[in-house]
């Protein structure tokens, strides 16, 4: 059985709260947040019905299109891969937030609508002036939100390369989320096609084809659940899995991506270039590499340099912004000599 996510209500001192949500990032533990937005206007105007959330949202539109995709209703909301993994089984549009919400409505008795998802919408160019009525508490301004907007779909399994805090408020979500160790037992698809940039996992967590995915009951070993309604939050750790099922014909959802550590250099262009490096090498020799590698990049002691003078450390000891940037040279150099 799917573990709970843990569920915590934040104090209502904002000053302690923040003091709270700092310590749930530091431990990169995933929490249900219950109720943290349910002052939010638009939570409110949800819980009147969907004419007064329309309305309230079409206060803020102003015409900016953001792109949507839309499946047949043969998907049952499972925005995925065709069957022959040859494209996905889902078209893209741009559209407006109001025309969404309006076409959401009209098919909301439909026993089988369309598959209809605004996701990761720019919220400032999309409801310019909501996000000034919807301040998230616990994040800087700076951090821009975002609005997904669809009926009753899925997400498949994937990772942020970000923290994410993302707040339900209209109808109700699930989520699903596996620790970021359980890759193996997930069964990535393809890099090179996927549904919306990062890699997903090719079981539905919905309904597991345990024969093809054996190594899933181990995942689900690991995997942790909840349901959240309007006004409801979650915290999803910087690369955790997570699988999101929207539940109603109008679901809406604003969330926010930070990094407090941004680097120049993503991590997943090192991985890309690693998988060119190593995994092709003879098996001792890709040992050899893992040595080396858990010893200078993934020890957690940063000891690695303590028996050299500290001006004589280099990339072994902390990494200056002048190496960075002789790094980022190197590292060009070498590939456009290949």
């Amino acid at each position: 059985m799917t573990a709970a996510i843990r569920e915590i209500v934040l104090d209502r001192d904002d000053n302690v709260a923040g003091e709270q949500f700092a310590g749930l990032v530091a431990a990169a533990e995933p929490a249900v947040l219950r109720g943290l937005v349910r002052d939010w206007p638009v939570v409110a105007a949800a819980g009147d019905g969907s004419a007064a959330l329309v309305a309230f949202l079409k206060a803020f539109d102003r015409g900016g299109v953001a792109s949507c995709v839309a499946g047949h209703p043969s998907i049952r909301g499972r925005f995925f891969y065709t069957r022959d993994m040859t494209g996905l089984n889902f078209g893209r549009r741009d559209a407006t937030v109001g025309d969404l919400l309006d076409q959401l409505v009209h098919q909301a008795n439909d026993a089988h609508p369309l598959a209809i998802a605004m996701q990761s919408a720019p919220v400032c160019e999309v409801l310019p002036g909501f996000a000034e009525r919807h301040p998230m508490p616990l994040l800087d301004r700076s951090v821009a939100a975002r609005i997904w907007i669809g009926n009753a779909v899925s997400v498949a399994t994937h990772y942020d390369s970000n923290d994410n805090v993302a707040c339900v408020v209209a109808g109700r979500r699930r989520f699903t989320l596996f620790p970021p160790d359980q890759a193996a037992n997930l069964y990535l698809g393809p890099f090179e096609l996927t549904p919306a940039g990062t890699p997903v996992s090719m079981v539905d967590v919905d309904a597991p084809d345990r024969d093809l995915y054996p190594r899933y009951a181990e995942a689900e070993k690991h995997a942790r659940a909840a349901e959240l309604g309007p006004g409801d939050a979650i915290f999803i750790p910087y690369l955790w899995w997570h699988a999101v099922r929207s539940l109603d014909p109008v679901s809406i959802l604003v969330n926010y991506w930070w990094s407090d550590h941004a680097l120049p250099t993503a991590p997943v262009q090192a991985m890309l270039h690693a998988l060119l490096a190593f995994r092709d090498l003879p098996p001792a020799r890709r040992a050899a590499w893992r040595a080396l590698l858990d010893h200078l990049v993934f020890a957690d002691d940063a000891g690695q340099a303590a028996h050299l003078p500290e001006h004589a450390r280099g990339i072994m000891g902390p990494i200056s912004p002048e190496m960075r940037r002789d790094l980022h040279r190197m590292i060009a150099a070498v590939l456009q000599s290949k």
